[in-house]
């Protein structure tokens, strides 16, 4: 009987440590300040690139990037099921 009270005494201990693990984890895969990894960053590459964005005209530069922008956040919202006013 003692060893039985011993193991379900460290399967709790060991879903608690997990669950715990696992809600300590979640806020960094919502936090929008947290660094990005690579696979994001070429994703939201290909997203601006596909806005309209080229990183090599220079010469149109910063209207450029502030009407992908628009874009790229108008998809996001549209994704997210939110409205965009401009």
């Amino acid at each position: 009987m003692k060893m039985v009270s011993q193991v379900g005494f460290g399967a709790l201990l060991a879903a608690m440590t997990i669950g715990t693990a696992f809600a300590q984890m979640q806020p960094q895969f919502n936090d929008p300040s947290a660094p990005k990894t690579r696979a994001q960053v070429r994703a939201d590459l290909i997203e601006w690139r596909a806005a309209g964005y080229d990183p090599l005209d220079w010469i149109d530069y910063p209207e450029n990037a502030q009407h992908a922008g628009r874009i790229v956040a108008a998809r996001r919202a549209q994704q997210a099921g939110g409205t965009v006013t401009q």
